[in-house]
């Protein structure tokens, strides 16, 4: 059996008059986040190292933010692209891990939803998908409260032929 793990890593600053979309769940807050499309920094974390297990490029590859197709998108969109191209060659996810990196708002009380979103995009069992959020103690510019960033990583599996 071919195991493969990948790695992704996203970040936006916060911006006035949008809204925060995190793992495909609207958070209240006083700002959303600065990007293309819905710029939601846990989805692309987890298509970038969905894709980077593969060796299936990454989200800029595949959603180049200069494409006005994908103005104000919602990842999700991207989620299931990269879902269904992991099919395509023949990749089951394992599973996914990410961590959102936030001052604020504080992200505890959306942790089970965001979960359970990716879980239903990706079409796994919650107990394969794991969100965690932390802060970084007012270090750097998350710390600062100027935006949110996102680790993630994936396991794929070679899937069974037939």
């Amino acid at each position: 059996m071919t195991l493969r793990i990948g790695c992704g890593f996203d970040a936006h600053a916060f911006a006035p008059e949008r809204p925060l979309v995190l793992a495909g769940v609207a958070v209240p807050s006083e700002m959303g986040l600065a990007g293309h499309s819905d710029a939601d920094v846990v989805i692309h974390a987890v298509v970038d190292a969905l894709l980077g297990a593969a060796a299936l490029g990454d989200i800029g590859m595949h959603f180049p933010s200069h494409d006005p197709r994908w103005k104000d998108q919602p990842s999700a969109l991207f989620l299931t692209f990269a879902r269904d191209l992991l099919r395509q060659h023949g990749w089951r996810v394992v599973n996914v891990d990410a961590t959102v990196i936030a001052q604020r708002p504080r992200l505890a009380p959306y942790v089970m939803a965001m979960r359970s979103r990716l879980a239903e995009l990706l079409e796994l069992p919650l107990a394969q998908v794991s969100v965690k959020a932390t802060t970084t103690d007012g270090l750097g510019f998350t710390g600062r409260g100027e935006g949110i960033a996102c680790s993630a990583v994936a396991l794929l599996e070679e899937a069974a032929a037939g």
